[in-house]
């Protein structure tokens, strides 16, 4: 057996682009999937080949869980809206793929809705700014009945100090 072997030998081995366009396909493999992402989570146009119907149901399928999700991690947000939570929540997920994780899809929600939904109750707005504040801060609040009595040990160390 030989030590030296032809360059397309070498190149299989190390898993090089040998010039057959294998570099191309990705590309062409990575812009398809993208475009096929964008149709289902941001309300992209539906890439040519693929189903529009198809890719509508999925797409409402996708942000049914994403809501499902954070009323789960949330569900101060389904009490707080009621029938109206998961309408709203589709409003807002069409065209805004979520990044960064449930909570801060959960925070931007709320935000949007405080922002762009003038048919709000001034009670329901009053709600959805208060759990916003309590989420949105450096340190999460809600000690529940702790929450005092932390105040008042706080309070007697730093008069005693």
């Amino acid at each position: 057996m030989s030590e030296t072997g032809t360059g397309a030998d070498a190149a299989a081995g190390t898993g090089a682009d040998t010039g057959g366009g294998t570099d191309a396909a990705r590309r062409r493999l990575a812009a398809a999937q993208a475009a096929l992402l964008g149709a289902l989570v941001a309300d992209g146009p539906v890439p040519e080949g693929f189903n529009a119907e198809r890719l509508r149901v999925q797409s409402r399928a996708l942000i049914a869980k994403r809501a499902s999700v954070v009323a789960g991690i949330a569900p101060e947000l389904p009490h707080i809206l009621g029938e109206r939570y998961r309408p709203a929540f589709a409003a807002y997920a069409r065209g805004r793929p979520m990044t960064g994780g449930y909570r801060p899809d959960a925070l931007r929600f709320v935000a949007h809705l405080l922002d762009s939904d003038p048919t709000l109750s001034r009670a329901t707005r009053r709600r959805l700014r208060r759990w916003y504040r309590e989420r949105s801060g450096e340190a999460p609040r809600g000690w529940g009945l702790a929450g005092p009595l932390l105040r008042r040990l706080r309070r007697a160390r730093s008069a005693g100090a």
